[in-house]
């Protein structure tokens, strides 16, 4: 079980985090700017018909992935990380908040409005300009709090070896 859960189990945090952060970073720096000129030249119906829409796909369930690995990870120590128990958990359990509260973001807030903005479900004009809003102040947000929900986890590591292997 060791084996499975800290090794199988930490690659597939690596990398579902990597595609995650990864379309993370290339919706907030790539997409965005790369709609504006197609609208401006019409263009843009390949990015949002196709691109986008398997893009959010991966997007969601990498983060899906990634919290749910994470939490395998910690194990029994979830909940002492999580609230905050014992001083030696506080850099992971930050870390954890933050993957929390980006995990939330992806799909409490920018999935549900970009169904709207991509036309997946029917929204009028006001409603896909209020989504297209909600959205991309959950995707910087979520830009925002990536690099320190890194750094805590990645810090962490020493102190979780610890506490695992004692």
């Amino acid at each position: 079980m060791d084996f499975i859960q800290l090794g199988l189990g930490r690659w597939l945090h690596i990398l579902a985090g990597g595609m995650w952060i990864g379309l993370l970073y290339y919706f907030n720096f790539v997409q965005v700017d790369a709609l504006k000129a197609a609208a401006a030249d019409n263009t843009g119906a390949g990015i949002t018909k196709h691109v986008a829409p398997r893009a959010l796909l991966y997007f969601r369930w990498a983060a899906l992935v990634t919290w749910l690995a994470g939490a395998t990870l910690l194990g029994s120590h979830f909940h002492e990380a999580f609230l905050f128990l014992k001083p030696a958990y506080y850099p992971i359990g930050l870390g954890a908040w933050l993957g929390t509260i980006m995990l939330f973001n992806v799909w409490v807030l920018i999935w549900p409005n970009q169904k709207k903005i991509l036309g997946l479900v029917s929204a009028t004009d006001a409603e896909k300009a209020a989504a297209r809003r909600t959205a991309f102040l959950a995707s910087r947000t979520n830009t925002a709090l990536s690099l320190p929900m890194l750094f805590f986890m990645t810090a962490s590591g020493g102190v979780f070896r610890t506490v695992v292997f004692g």
